[in-house]
């Protein structure tokens, strides 16, 4: 996937910001992975300390995609460890974005992946499968739709309506 900085991003698609196709999440994110750059088309879940769907749509061919988890902004327990990172390098995602936690942070920091998370937290989640797929999520001030486009690299997180150009 493509790997312009989101800095040219934003100062060329100025248009974009404008309307609304483009929008620049909050920084609330703490960098992870050893990708820290990553783009990609997204894939939504939404769930609260609760990560078997997390595990299951990582167990699928990513094909570049990005995972972007609405975990409610908890920081009580981790919905992405070291091998769920690996999980998703092996199976070709991008990248993934986390409105909750991490833990094994040195394991994921070591994988080549991508991830940006609110924070880190040493205890697993639950394992009850509840959560829902493909819905709209909201992160970081910003309501994010399946199969829109996300930019990541130190800078920040991007996300539009469609694939940009330079």
């Amino acid at each position: 996937m493509a790997s312009t900085a989101t800095a040219e991003l934003c100062d060329t698609n100025q248009r974009l910001v404008k309307s609304g196709e483009m929008r620049v999440l909050d920084s609330i994110f703490n960098i992870y992975g050893h990708n820290q750059i990553f783009s990609g088309p997204v894939v939504t879940l939404k769930v609260l300390e609760d990560n078997v769907i997390v595990r299951e749509t990582l167990e699928t061919k990513g094909e570049g995609r990005v995972l972007v988890i609405d975990g409610g902004a908890s920081r009580r327990c981790a919905l992405l460890g070291g091998n769920l990172a690996q999980l998703a390098h092996n199976m070709g995602w991008a990248g993934i974005v986390i409105n909750g936690c991490v833990r094994d942070v040195d394991e994921i920091n070591t994988t080549d992946i991508g991830v940006r998370a609110i924070g880190s937290n040493p205890l697993k989640s639950n394992k009850r499968g509840i959560g829902e797929n493909n819905v709209p999520v909201s992160i970081g001030g910003t309501l994010i739709f399946p199969g829109e486009w996300l930019y990541a690299d130190s800078d920040g997180v991007i996300i539009s309506k469609n694939e940009l150009t330079v």
